[in-house]
């Protein structure tokens, strides 16, 4: 009978050790159990599942230096990793109507308009503007620094079969040029008419190089001033306004590819950011005296340049 007592008694205190080595197995952990909450980790929590984002976009945003700025403050802040490609805006729309990127930083709204409406591209946003300028040799052998409009500038390009080299790319840029010409009811040919099927800082450097005009955005060109032997001839005219606009790629359009739709909606959402917006208005100031582009989140487009 004393060995049944002593086993009972074993039992017990054996149970006891279990319940107590268990901390109560099953119930969340707490002060009533004289262990500390459990703390979530929010930067776990919000990690992306998709880290790469591919970034389609125009030369002059990476040539002037923005996206050197803007790229590493979104990095920072949501922890995906970008994969940018700068080339020509009509590229870089071919790419997101081809699926091959994610998201896009363009400029050549009528084109852009065109994948909206075909439903290839979606949450499209404006972002920022600045402006083209044509620039030239000092020399100014077409005679045309201070004209007011584009187009008439243009005319006496050709008249004078002056040196103009167009980036020739399909480029944000090139359609601009190509529409100044239509203005100018002009076809450009000829020896003095050299197409650089480049980038625009490569494009600005051939036209330094060979003494000849171009049409660029401001950023790019004041980004690269001063090894360039090129001025500014005609800016202001109201056709030469250039405008920025992110969009996602549209994953429904694209079902057997990965898109990352997440990681698209997030840097559109930073593009348009009040912080992010601020960054870009002063982008430039420091070093150029000016900025460089001009923010318009939220802003009516028919009403830029005004």
């Amino acid at each position: 009978m004393a060995k049944i007592k002593q086993f009972t008694a074993a039992l017990i205190a054996l149970g006891f050790l279990l319940v107590v080595g268990t901390g109560g197995c099953g119930r969340a952990a707490g002060p009533g159990n004289n262990q500390p909450a459990p703390v979530a980790n929010k930067d776990i929590a919000k990690a992306p599942v998709k880290k790469d984002l591919i970034l389609a976009t125009t030369t002059s945003t990476v040539d002037s230096g923005l996206l050197d700025v803007l790229i590493p403050m979104f990095e920072g802040k949501t922890g995906y990793t970008v994969k940018t490609t700068a080339v020509g805006t009509g590229q870089a729309l071919a790419m997101g109507d081809q699926g091959n990127a994610d998201v896009l930083l363009v400029h050549a709204p009528e084109a852009e308009m065109q994948l909206v409406q075909k439903g290839t591209v979606i949450n499209r946003r404006l972002v920022m503007h600045n402006d083209f300028i044509i620039v030239g040799p000092p020399g100014d052998p077409a005679g045309i620094k201070g004209v007011k409009k584009a187009a008439d500038a243009f005319k006496e390009i050709a008249a004078k079969q002056a040196i103009f080299i167009s980036r020739g790319d399909d480029s944000g840029t090139h359609k601009m040029e190509k529409t100044i010409w239509q203005a100018a009811n002009i076809k450009p040919a000829g020896k003095w008419y050299q197409e650089a099927g480049a980038g625009m800082g490569q494009t600005l450097n051939i036209a330094s190089e060979k003494g000849g005009y171009t049409l660029t955005d401001r950023a790019t060109y004041l980004a690269l001033k001063k090894n360039l032997k090129l001025d500014i001839m005609v800016e202001g005219d109201k056709a030469l306004l250039n405008i920025y606009h992110v969009m996602q790629v549209n994953p429904d359009k694209f079902p057997g590819m990965a898109i990352n739709s997440e990681g698209a909606s997030a840097f559109v959402d930073f593009m348009i950011a009040p912080e992010t917006q601020k960054v870009i208005g002063d982008f430039g100031k420091d070093k150029f005296g000016q900025s460089l582009f001009f923010p318009d989140a939220g802003k009516d487009e028919n009403t830029l340049g005004r």
